[in-house]
């Protein structure tokens, strides 16, 4: 099940940021709104598709892909996976 693997992607993105990569506080605060918005839309399973969620998915990807590419790997497999589940 595709919601089954976002959850687990987002699983991923949490644990990486426990890490502390090193990144603004800002930079952190709009991952955990992303993750968030991610999160909602896991718990919703909307019938309506929010492609402001993708997009803001890989506006982050772009953020973050030059200084934390482990991250943007992770929001790229989250986009992908919103993809599958029509999103």
């Amino acid at each position: 099940m595709p919601a089954r693997e976002l959850q687990a992607q987002l699983d991923t993105l949490r644990e990486q940021l426990e890490q502390n990569p090193p990144m603004t506080e800002e930079e952190r605060a709009d991952l955990h709104t992303l993750m968030a918005q991610i999160q909602a839309e896991i718990e919703v399973e909307k019938t309506i598709p929010d492609n402001n969620l993708a997009d803001g998915v890989n506006l982050a990807v772009e953020r973050f892909e030059v200084e934390h590419p482990t991250i943007a790997g992770t929001l790229r497999n989250i986009v992908q996976t919103l993809g599958n589940i029509g999103i």
